[in-house]
Formats: structure tokens, sequence, C-alpha cells
């Protein structure tokens, strides 16, 4: 019998361009869901813990509004990025 474990994204995001590689994908995809779910993914691989306080949040919210189904405000996902050590880049799509 073959055992399995399910896909977690967090167990390889083990470096900064792993992490901004992954991130940007998800950014391209343009769905608000998939974004906080990966935003989630990166903020797991390093320690919710530590995002939760870097952010000034609760670990149980944080949780909440990356699990992907809620739809956290703008500001909540920019104090995250800014805890992550993310920078939002605006440039022009490719045509």
């Amino acid at each position: 019998m073959v055992s399995t474990t399910p896909f977690d994204a967090a167990d390889y995001l083990d470096n900064p361009e792993m992490i901004a590689d992954y991130l940007t994908e998800a950014f391209e995809s343009e769905d608000p869901a998939l974004i906080t779910k990966a935003i989630g993914a990166v903020a797991r691989a390093k320690g919710m813990s530590g995002v939760a306080e870097g952010a000034g949040l609760s670990r149980e919210n944080l949780y909440r509004a990356l699990g992907g189904d809620a739809k956290p405000e703008f500001a909540t996902v920019l104090k995250v990025l800014h805890a992550l050590g993310i920078s939002l880049v605006a440039q022009p799509k490719a045509a």
C-alpha cells in the first residue's frame, strides 16, 4: 500500500527567491482566494506566530484572514507582506 500526504507549498518555501516566485505566480492569477492562500503558505513557512506578531495581529486572526475563504482588508494584506519582508512592485503588464 502506498501512503501519501497532502501537498503543502509551505514545505518548499525555504528561500527568498522561491517565496518571491511563488507569490508572483499567485499575483499573476488575479484570483484573490489563491493569492491569500499563497500568502498564508508563505506565513506558515516563516512561522505564523512571528508573522502575526510582526503584522500586529493575533495568530488566530492571521489564520482566518489567510485561509482563502475570507476576504482580508488590503491593509491587513500589506501588514502581513511587510512582516514577511515582501515588497509589492508595480510594473506594466506584458503585451
